[in-house]
C-alpha cells in the first residue's frame, strides 16, 4: 500500500483544464502517514479509493481538506485507537463536535438556495466523517425494508422512478418514535408498489413532520394505533398556526392521509380508518396561469444562447415542442422519423402515454444536432440530453434549473414588472398552448399537439389568450370609444345616456 495517494495519478486528472490542475497542484496527495496506526491507514486507503470511483477530482480536493482536519483531531485527541470503529458513531460525533468547538470550527454553515432562501447546512467535515464511518461499518445483511435507510435499487419491488429527479434512498431515521418508524415502513412499502416515488417521498416527509409534533406535544404516543381524532385536530391547528414551513397544506395533508390509511390497512389499525374528514383538507389553491410575454421571452432566450451549447439546445427544443420538461429531458435518440415526407417525433410522456406529433424541418435539424453532440461526447446513449455524471440517465432537472437560475442572477434578467425572473419551465408550455389558440386551431388539434388525453385543459389556454388580447388592446378600444362619442355629439337625447354611462365607468 502506498502511503501517499497523488491526485496526478488519479483517473480523470488528465481531463482537467490547466487552470484546474494548477489549482490542485502537482504534488497534492492524501498523506496516509498522518494517521496513527497501520490499520487506520488501510481503512482510509479503502475509503479514498471508493471515493475516487464515485466523485470528481475537484470534490476529492475538498475531501483532502476534511481528511487533514480528521488527522489533526486524531493527533490531539486519539486515545489508543487502533481502528476507526473502535469508537461508536455517537462517541465519534460527541468528541469531534467538542473539539471543533474548542478550535472555533463551525458545526454548520449557511447556504443560499437558487431562489435566494437561506438554509443551515451541517459542516462538511461532519458529513465527511459520517461517510467514512458508513463506509467502514459492516454491511447490514437485513432485508432492505427492515433498515432505517432504504436504497431503492436494493428493494425487491419495482419502483416507479422519476427519471429527471434522482431518488436513490428513503430515509426513516427522522421518524423519532421507534414503533411509528417501523409502522411507517410498512405503509411506505405498500404504497411504493402503486405510487410514483415522488408521491411516496412526500408521504415520508409528512410523517417526519407529524413525528416531530408528537414528540413535542404527545410524547406518550409511540404507535399510530394511539392516534385519534383529538390528536389529529390538534395537529391540524398546529399546521395552520405554528408550522410555518408547510406552504402547501392541501398536498401535505393529502399525503399524510394516504400514508396513515396505508399503515392502517397493513396493520389493521381501525383507528386510522376515516380519521380524516373531508373538511380537514383545504381545497387546492387555484394556480395562476402564467406565461412569458414576447419581450420577456426574447430577453431570456438572448441570455440562454450564452450557455453551453447542449443546455441551450435543450431549452430551445423545449420551447418549440411545448412539452413538459420531464418529456423534453427524456427524449430518446430514436425519437425522430419520417412518414410520407413529414418529420414526426415520438414523445414518451412520463405522466401519460407516448404520442406523436409533426415537427418543422428546422426543429428536426436542431434535434439531430443535439443527438450528434451527445453521440460524439458519450457514445451511444438512450437519451438525447444526458447527465454528465451518468450518461445512462437523462439530464437531471435540478441541475438544469440551477444553471438557469444562476444565469438569471448573473445577467440580472428581469420581467416586464422589473422583478428578477423566476424560472418555470412549464410557462413555455403555457405560451405554446396559448399561441396554438391564436392560430384558431380547434380544441382537438390543440390537445393532440400538447399531448393531452382530453380537451379539458384547452379552455385555460383560450382564456389566457383572450385576457392578453384584452390587456393589449385596452388603450386602442378606449381611443375608439372616444371617437365614437365625438361622433354622437349633437344627436338626439336618447344618445346622451350612452355618454353618461361611459363617464360612469
Amino acid at each position: 500500500m502506498e502511503t501517499k495517494i497523488y491526485f496526478r495519478d488519479m483517473e480523470g486528472y488528465e481531463a482537467l483544464t490547466e487552470h484546474q490542475k494548477k489549482y490542485i497542484g502537482k504534488n497534492t496527495a492524501f498523506d496516509l502517514e498522518k494517521l496513527p496506526t497501520r490499520a487506520m491507514q488501510e481503512e482510509m486507503d479503502g475509503f479514498i479509493q471508493e471515493r475516487m470511483r464515485k466523485v470528481a477530482i475537484t470534490t476529492l480536493q475538498t475531501d483532502k481538506t476534511n481528511y487533514n482536519l480528521l488527522c489533526r483531531f486524531l493527533a490531539e485527541k486519539e486515545r489508543g485507537l487502533e481502528h476507526f470503529l473502535d469508537w461508536k458513531r455517537e462517541t465519534w460525533f460527541r468528541k469531534v463536535k467538542a473539539w471543533m468547538f474548542e478550535e472555533g470550527i463551525p458545526l454548520a454553515h449557511e447556504r443560499q438556495g437558487i431562489y435566494g432562501a437561506t438554509y443551515r447546512m451541517q459542516s462538511g467535515f461532519l458529513r465527511y466523517l459520517d461517510q467514512l464511518l458508513e463506509f467502514l461499518e459492516p454491511e447490514d445483511i437485513r432485508e432492505e425494508q427492515e433498515k432505517d435507510l432504504w436504497r431503492l435499487e436494493k428493494l425487491d419491488i419495482p419502483v416507479r422512478e422519476n427519471l429527471v429527479k434522482n431518488y436513490e434512498t428513503l430515509n426513516f431515521t427522522k421518524i423519532l418514535q421507534e414503533n411509528i418508524r417501523e409502522e411507517t415502513k410498512k405503509g411506505i412499502y405498500l404504497n411504493l408498489q402503486a405510487e410514483a416515488i415522488t408521491s411516496v417521498a412526500r408521504e415520508l416527509t409528512a410523517m417526519r413532520r407529524l413525528s416531530k409534533f408528537l414528540r413535542e406535544r404527545y410524547p406518550g404516543i409511540q404507535s399510530c394505533r394511539e392516534i385519534d381524532r383529538k390528536v389529529l385536530e390538534d395537529y391540524l391547528t398546529y399546521l395552520k398556526t405554528e408550522e410555518t414551513t408547510t406552504k402547501h397544506l392541501h398536498s401535505e395533508l393529502t399525503r399524510l392521509r394516504a400514508i396513515l390509511e396505508s399503515i392502517g390497512r397493513s396493520l389493521e389499525y381501525r383507528n386510522l380508518e376515516g380519521l380524516f374528514l373531508t373538511r380537514d383538507i383545504p381545497p387546492t389553491p387555484k394556480a395562476e396561469f402564467k406565461t412569458y410575454s414576447d419581450g420577456e421571452l426574447k430577453r431570456l432566450n438572448a441570455a440562454i444562447t450564452k450557455m453551453d451549447e447542449q443546455t441551450a439546445r435543450a431549452m430551445v427544443i423545449h420551447q418549440m415542442l411545448g412539452t413538459r420538461i420531464s418529456d423534453t429531458l427524456t427524449l430518446q435518440t430514436d425519437c425522430l422519423y419520417k412518414k410520407d415526407g413529414e418529420n414526426l417525433i415520438r414523445i414518451r410522456q412520463m405522466k401519460t402515454n407516448m404520442f406523436v406529433k409533426p415537427v418543422s424541418e428546422e426543429l428536426a435539424l436542431l434535434i439531430q444536432k443535439a443527438i450528434q453532440y451527445t453521440k460524439d461526447k458519450y457514445g451511444e446513449t438512450t437519451y438525447i440530453f444526458v447527465s454528465d455524471r451518468n450518461p445512462e440517465r437523462p439530464m437531471q432537472y435540478p441541475a438544469l434549473q440551477s444553471k438557469i437560475i444562476r444565469l438569471i442572477h448573473k445577467e440580472d434578467l428581469r420581467d416586464d414588472n422589473g422583478q428578477i425572473f423566476g424560472f418555470g419551465t412549464h410557462m413555455y408550455r403555457h405560451r405554446y398552448g396559448m399561441k396554438l389558440t391564436e392560430m384558431h386551431l380547434d380544441d382537438w388539434t390543440i390537445a393532440r399537439l400538447l399531448g393531452h388525453s382530453s380537451l379539458n385543459n384547452v379552455k385555460y389556454y383560450r382564456k389566457m389568450s383572450n385576457q392578453i388580447l384584452a390587456d393589449e388592446t385596452r388603450q386602442a378600444r378606449h381611443n375608439m370609444s372616444l371617437k365614437i362619442l365625438e361622433c354622437l355629439a349633437g344627436w338626439e337625447e336618447e344618445y346622451e345616456q350612452i355618454r353618461q354611462n361611459d363617464r360612469l365607468k
